[in-house]
């Protein structure tokens, strides 16, 4: 699911608790969770809606100035109208973990399988693709994807399992390598 920064920010200080979406099937469920850039957003209810029920209030509640600006952004999507109930959980736990200093074997270890599992999928990356990071901190995701051979999609997609890891932080271009990420590199 996406939101816009604004809207964002909004879920993060209250003032927005509802969004709108059209989909031939839900994206989200009740009771789930999704981590964005101001932290973690929990889906408190899910329900389908007819479109002729939403009201202003509803449409003030999503973010947006009045109910057409809501209805126009909304029907330019097929399916079904679904009204979520949200709010802002909490932090991100990720940014708490790649912060971390020091590391005991055990949590080495752990990571390491982790990390060990991935290569495994798409033969060794990981050590080449957190290197390249290093090197190039902040370089445009195409650039780092071309200098390994590989669609930018696959590329983003392969760091974000690093970051879910804690090693690496998205910047507003590009990547750098963690607290964490430089600790584990060095056991490598």
């Amino acid at each position: 699911m996406i939101f816009r920064s604004h809207q964002l920010g909004g879920i993060k200080d209250g003032t927005i608790s509802l969004a709108f979406r059209r989909w031939e099937k839900p994206h989200v469920k009740e009771g789930g969770t999704m981590r964005s850039a101001i932290g973690v957003i929990s889906f408190d209810k899910v329900q389908v809606v007819d479109e002729r029920s939403i009201t202003k209030a509803d449409a003030k509640r999503a973010g947006f100035e009045n109910l057409e600006s809501m209805l126009h952004e909304l029907n330019k999507y097929p399916g079904k109208v679904y009204k979520i109930k949200l709010s802002y959980k909490s932090e991100d736990p990720r940014i708490e973990l790649r912060e971390k200093t020091s590391l005991s074997d055990e949590e080495f270890q752990k990571i390491k399988v982790k990390l060990d599992r991935l290569d495994k999928t798409r033969g060794p990356w990981v050590l080449k693709t957190l290197k390249l990071i290093e090197r190039y901190p902040e370089r445009r995701a195409g650039d780092l994807a071309d200098v390994m051979k590989m669609d930018r999609m696959d590329f983003k997609l392969n760091v974000r399992k690093l970051k879910n890891l804690g090693l690496t932080i998205s910047h507003e271009v590009g990547y750098s390598i963690s607290s964490l990420g430089a600790l584990v590199m060095e056991r490598l």
